[in-house]
């Protein structure tokens, strides 16, 4: 049986910063990167190890709507922890289960090490299974043809 695994479908080119950045630099890294969130990482051996996570949710919820200066935080000041993550080996029924019993939207995908090498979201998720439920459709089409063509 075909697993439709993370890996497979997840961005790889995942934007991240550090939690002792600014605050006004991570939106600036979020505009930059046409994002609405970053990994926030450290780096550890060479590794990129994830400490947090930063959308831009967090930063209207705890700084614009509360009133505060984002020029005087810091990214670990806002960021949301722990960070649920998941194995790029999983499938994406694994990513489904988490972000349903975690109730978030995105996951890191960390290698064997515990490094990030990716990010999936829930949206990355609907596209896969889509593009899968399409291709099931057109099974059906071509068998009603085939059937067609084999009686005529």
């Amino acid at each position: 049986m075909l697993i439709m695994r993370i890996q497979d479908i997840c961005t790889h080119r995942v934007a991240t910063i550090t939690a002792s950045e600014p605050l006004i630099d991570a939106a600036a890294v979020m505009r930059e990167h046409h994002v609405g969130n970053l990994v926030v990482v450290e780096n550890i051996k060479n590794e990129r190890k994830v400490v947090g996570i930063l959308t831009d949710r967090d930063i209207i919820v705890s700084v614009v709507a509360a009133g505060l200066t984002p020029e005087s935080l810091l990214v670990s000041d806002v960021m949301s922890k722990p960070v649920y993550c998941c194995g790029g080996t999983q499938s994406v029924f694994d990513a489904v289960a988490i972000m349903r019993e975690q109730g978030v939207r995105r996951l890191p995908v960390l290698d064997e090490q515990g490094s990030l090498v990716g990010i999936i979201a829930a949206d990355d998720i609907w596209i896969a299974l889509s593009n899968q439920l399409k291709i099931l459709g057109e099974i059906t089409v071509r068998e009603r043809i085939g059937e067609i063509n084999r009686r005529m």
